[in-house]
């Protein structure tokens, strides 16, 4: 066994993110205030370390994002003289219901109430973490960046603590002459603040049945990129939604001419790119007045197993309402990640021996109003109160850390997600269907039709490829111009995606042949689809095995393409694949996203 460093400290916090940052704050500054208030019960301020795994803070964080600036009124109520990079009120919205060719404007009553952004910020979610760090760095928090939490360290059902990724190991799993060993930094409290789909937040959820009579989390993938444009192109402050085009299509004619004029070559009639409809839709905001944040969001419930979101992307782009608005414009930015829906219902429990869970790993997130930062930052709060009084205490056990759920019961941001509570999961069947269940639970406080409303994982929804494409016969989507659209490969390089080359693979694939004998057949290996980085490959057959047996092709994985988005791990429907951290550093560096 290699020698590892020990490191011995009070809290350990696995995120460098706003939920993350939002523990430690808070932590730091209760512990604080109650040593001034209860000089009596004073203890020491408990030693706090933050690990992040991106290359620095922020390099992995990404989100659309309209901020609700409650949680950090909370958490630094001075925030706008500390500097906070906050500073674009959202001053005009409106919804688009977009056909293949126009853009309608939807009435301002016919916008639910929970889609109004009066009162929010457009920000960059990776500089307001940056910012957060630089609070948190002052009140003496150390923050170690590029180290991933790869393991626990663990007595039973107690956490106590996390082992760090090793560095130097080569693919062939050999230590290499510059091999290190990651560190075991053992705490009294683990604080799980991964974002999406963590995956340590993923072992204990299964090591602990922390989803025991728990609705399945339910995820949707965003794809996103910043734009530079010309000024007075678009409003600074403006924030717009669509439905429709390219995700709910339209009379089947009209599809298909869309299509046609873009230029896409077409197998017999019957095929299409977007054979069913499916959960989502974009947004476009401004972000200064000469940039602008557009993505799409694709629910990952979808079940035709062709669809590709990357590429679903590229046809919002092509919609005339956005070549008007790109044509003079720049990309300067690309990224994707998952984003957790299921609410309420999904959450697990985020609490046990030695441990809590934090932000999105704990489904603090709103899908529908389209906010989780100020729920990431309550989240956080919400648990070092618990940690505080335990640290007092000296218990760290399920019981004691169990303060946390009691805290949240009692909590706006428990009133917030109970209000949603069956929100996502109403449209799963659908955007008609889900306007119903919509309408229902706003009349009902959030009970609708059924309480709760149950629903399935998303790998379980995807159908078998014949179903949606029963005379596929190949089918070659538009190929990207490089100004408007970008294939995969392009998009990697203005995520500044890098990870160091020689590595063990951290996209684990345990049963190839499964690949080869199944899913080829039953679902057309969705993996080169639903990945929004090319990070998974189908090489097609080239010729007969010397042995007479015909060459069914192969799956090539590109592990440096992975933008640690998460998606592999939720959708494949063998769940085949596991996304497990790399080595240090690795993974996008994101720019303004």
């Amino acid at each position: 066994m290699p020698d590892r460093e020990v490191l011995e400290t009070d809290v350990l916090i696995v995120g460098a993110g706003p939920a993350g940052l939002a523990c430690a704050i808070h932590l730091h500054d209760a512990c604080v205030q109650h040593n001034n208030l209860h000089p009596e019960r004073k203890f020491d301020k408990p030693v706090i370390y933050v690990i992040e795994k991106g290359v620095s803070v922020g390099a992995h964080i990404l989100s659309g994002a309209v901020m609700d600036p409650s949680g950090l009124d909370e958490l630094i109520p001075d925030w706008k003289q500390q500097g906070a990079p906050v500073h674009q009120k959202v001053h005009e919205e409106e919804i688009l219901m977009l056909t293949p060719k126009r853009a309608i404007h939807l009435p301002s009553p016919l916008i639910p109430p929970y889609l109004h952004n009066k009162g929010n910020y457009i920000i960059s979610l990776g500089e307001l973490t940056i910012w957060l760090a630089e609070q948190a760095k002052k009140r003496g928090i150390e923050i170690l960046e590029g180290v991933p939490g790869a393991e626990f360290v663990t007595a039973g059902q107690q956490i106590l603590g996390v082992r760090c990724g090793d560095t130097g190991v080569g693919k062939d799993g050999k230590n290499k002459s510059n091999f290190q060993a990651g560190a075991e930094i053992r705490a009294k409290v683990t604080v799980l603040a991964e974002g999406v789909r963590g995956s340590l937040t993923k072992q204990l959820t299964k090591y602990a049945n922390l989803d025991n009579d728990r609705n399945p989390q339910i995820y949707a993938l965003g794809v996103k990129e910043i734009w530079e444009i010309p000024e007075g192109a678009f409003p600074a402050g403006k924030v717009i939604h669509t439905l429709g085009f390219p995700l709910q299509k339209g009379p089947l004619e009209g599809y298909y001419l869309q299509e046609k004029d873009l230029g896409v070559m077409h197998t017999p009639i019957g095929v299409g790119l977007t054979a069913t409809s499916s959960f989502g839709g974009s947004w476009i905001y401004g972000v200064d007045p000469t940039h602008i944040s557009i993505g799409l969001v694709v629910g990952l419930d979808y079940k035709d197993p062709y669809i590709d979101p990357q590429y679903e992307f590229n046809r919002f782009k092509t919609h005339p309402y956005m070549r008007k608005l790109l044509e003079k414009g720049k990309l300067v930015s690309y990224g994707a990640k998952a984003i957790a829906e299921g609410g309420y219902y999904s959450m697990p429990r985020f609490y046990g021996d030695g441990f809590c869970i934090v932000g999105e790993s704990a489904s603090f997130l709103n899908a529908a109003r389209l906010k989780g930062v100020h729920l990431a930052f309550k989240s956080g709060m919400l648990a070092a109160k618990a940690i505080l009084e335990a640290l007092e205490k000296k218990d760290f056990s399920a019981r004691q850390l169990g303060r946390y759920e009691d805290y949240f019961q009692t909590s706006t941001a428990k009133d917030e997600l109970y209000q949603y509570r069956n929100w996502r999961q109403g449209y799963a069947e659908g955007l008609a269907s889900g306007a119903v269940n919509d309408m229902a639970q706003r009349l009902t406080k959030g009970k609708g039709f059924s309480d709760p409303l149950r629903i399935k994982a998303d790998f379980e929804l995807t159908e078998r490829f014949g179903v949606h494409h029963p005379d596929f016969q190949g089918l070659t989507r538009y190929m990207p111009d490089g100004k408007l659209t970008f294939d995969k490969v392009t998009d990697i390089f203005n995520s500044g995606t890098n990870h160091a080359e020689d590595q063990p693979c951290h996209l684990k694939v345990p049963d190839l042949d499964l690949c080869v004998q199944r899913c080829t057949e039953e679902f057309g290996n969705p993996c080169q689809h639903f990945c929004p980085a090319g990070v998974y490959e189908w090489i097609q057959p080239t010729k007969v095995a010397d042995i007479g047996i015909p060459d069914k092709g192969h799956l090539m994985i590109n592990p440096g393409n992975c933008v640690h988005c998460k998606t592999c791990d939720i959708k494949d429907p063998y769940e085949n694949i596991t996304w497990t951290v790399p080595e240090g550093g690795g993974g996008p560096r994101y720019n303004k996203m």
